[in-house]
């Protein structure tokens, strides 16, 4: 389960944009592979209210993954695209600072 910041820029101390909040579970017996169902729900400026949601297969051990947009609300309805996901920094305890990278077509 998580509930972490969405941030601007992939350092703690970073402008608080949002919240990612969803699952994930491991999915692979062969490698370190994860399905993740996330909802990127923006909290500020002109996308507050809107969300981006992610369903995939996550290759965490890749430097880049790439991960389908599903489904879009508010200001993204009717969205289609892509996020590409970058481990920025990894601590002792497993927590993890990601980068994602969106690209969203909405109307």
């Amino acid at each position: 389960m998580m509930d972490d910041p969405l941030i601007e820029k992939p350092m703690p101390t970073s402008k608080l944009v949002g919240r990612a909040q969803g699952i994930y579970a491991f999915a692979s017996q062969s490698d370190f592979g994860l399905l993740i169902v996330v909802n990127f729900v923006f909290s500020d400026g002109i996308y507050n209210g809107s969300a981006i949601s992610v369903l995939a297969r996550n290759a965490v051990l890749d430097a880049v993954r790439e991960m389908q947009i599903v489904r879009a609300g508010r200001i993204f309805r009717f969205a289609h695209g892509y996020a590409l996901a970058k481990t920025v920094q990894l601590n002792k305890n497993g927590d993890a600072i990601v980068e994602y990278n969106v690209t969203v077509v909405h109307f």
